[in-house]
C-alpha cells in the first residue's frame, strides 16, 4: 500500500478523505484482479491456491526482468514514458505468470484432485515455497526497485488548477484505465463464450459436466490460464504505482486478495472484484488516519470477522456463485 503523501493530521479533513479514497481504490484495483484469481480456482475446484500470491511477485521480477532487458531497468537517460517497452513487460508477465499457473495445476493439482481434499492444501503451500525460493534466486533478498517510467503528472493540480492534497496521478490512471477493462473483459468471457459456459457448468457440476462432453481438464486448465494472466498484469501496475518489489511481496499481497475474495464471497467473480475495491479503500482509510503499522491489523481484522459472521462474503449465498 502506497502512503499517503502527507504527514497524518495536515490539511482538511475532507482532503484527507478524498485522497484516501483515491489511493484506495487504485490499490483495490489490482488487490481485485490478484483476489479474482483465487475466486476463479475456488469456483471450479473448491481450491485455495495458496501459492497464487507468490505467482504475482513472481511476474513483478518477470515485468522487471523485461524493462532491464528492453534498457528500462534504471530511470538514467529516460526521456519520455516508453510505452512500447510497458506493454511488452505486461504481455510477458501475463505469459509467464498463465503459463506458470497451467505448469502448477497440471504438475502439483491435478494429480491430487481426487485426494482428500487436505491434500491439494498442502500440495498448494508447497508450490508456495518454490515460487519464493525462485523468487529469492532471481532477484535476491533485498527490495528491487522498479523503475518511475510513468510521467509525474497530477490531473487535479496541473490540468484542472485545484490546489488540494487529493492528487490522480497518470499512475492513478493508468492502473484503473487497465483494471477495469481487464475486469469487465473476464465477465465477457464468462457469460459469453462457449470456455465460459463450460467454467460455469463445471462450477455447477463437473460430473455432470464431465458426462455432457465437456473436457474437465482443459477447462480446468483455461481457469488457471486466466487467473495467471490477471495476476500478471497486475503485477505490472503494482510495480509501476509502487517502484518497488521483494521475494516477500507474494504473502502480504496474496493474504490481502485472498481476504478480498473472501469479503466479497469466495467463488463469486462479482465479489471478487467488489471485495478488492472495499479492502483497498479499508487500508487506504486505515493508513490515513490511524498510521502505516496499523493497515495489516485492520485487513486481517476485517477477514477474521467475515469469516466468524457472515462467512459466505458479501454476495455470496449459502451454496456459493461458482462463477
Amino acid at each position: 500500500m502506497r502512503p499517503p503523501p502527507w504527514p497524518l493530521g495536515e490539511g482538511k479533513d475532507i482532503d484527507l478523505l478524498a485522497a484516501a479514497i483515491v489511493i484506495g481504490i487504485t490499490n483495490g484495483a489490482f488487490i481485485a484482479l490478484i483476489a479474482l484469481g483465487y475466486t476463479l480456482v475456488y469456483g471450479i475446484i473448491e481450491l485455495i491456491n495458496f501459492a497464487h500470491g507468490d505467482l504475482f511477485m513472481l511476474g513483478t521480477f518477470a515485468c522487471l526482468t523485461t524493462l532491464t532487458i528492453l534498457g528500462f531497468g534504471t530511470e538514467v537517460g529516460i526521456a519520455g514514458t516508453p510505452w512500447l517497452a510497458l506493454v511488452i513487460a505486461m504481455l510477458v508477465a501475463m505469459a509467464f505468470c498463465g503459463g506458470l499457473n497451467v505448469l502448477a495445476e497440471r504438475i502439483a493439482y491435478r494429480p491430487l484432485r481426487k485426494a482428500p481434499r487436505l491434500a491439494p492444501l498442502i500440495s498448494a503451500i508447497g508450490v508456495s515455497f518454490i515460487f519464493i525460493n525462485i523468487g529469492l534466486f532471481w532477484q535476491g533478498p533485498t527490495p528491487r526497485r522498479f523503475p518511475d517510467l510513468l510521467p509525474q503528472y497530477d490531473f487535479l493540480s496541473q490540468f484542472f488548477g485545484l490546489h488540494t492534497l487529493v492528487r490522480f496521478t497518470v499512475k492513478d490512471l493508468f492502473v484503473l484505465s487497465l483494471a477495469v477493462p481487464l475486469m469487465l473483459g473476464l465477465a465477457w468471457v464468462i457469460q459469453n463464450t462457449r470456455m465460459g459456459k463450460a467454467m460455469r457448468a463445471v462450477a455447477q457440476d463437473s460430473e455432470m459436466a464431465l458426462q455432457m462432453g465437456i473436457d474437465v481438464n482443459r477447462v480446468i486448465a483455461f481457469t488457471f490460464l486466466l487467473g495467471g494472466l490477471l495476476a500478471g498484469a497486475a503485477s505490472l501496475m503494482y510495480g509501476l504505482y509502487n517502484n518497488n518489489t521483494v521475494f516477500t511481496l507474494g504473502f502480504t499481497a496474496g493474504l490481502k486478495a485472498f481476504t478480498a475474495a473472501v469479503l466479497g464471497g469466495i467463488g463469486n467473480v462479482s465479489g471478487a472484484a467488489l471485495g478488492g475495491f472495499v479492502l483497498g479503500l479499508l487500508a487506504s482509510l486505515t493508513v490515513t488516519y490511524f498510521g502505516g503499522q496499523w493497515e495489516n491489523v485492520g485487513v486481517f481484522s476485517l477477514l477474521v470477522i467475515i469469516l466468524v459472521f457472515r462467512p459466505t462474503g458479501l454476495l455470496g449465498q449459502i451454496q456459493g456463485d461458482r462463477a
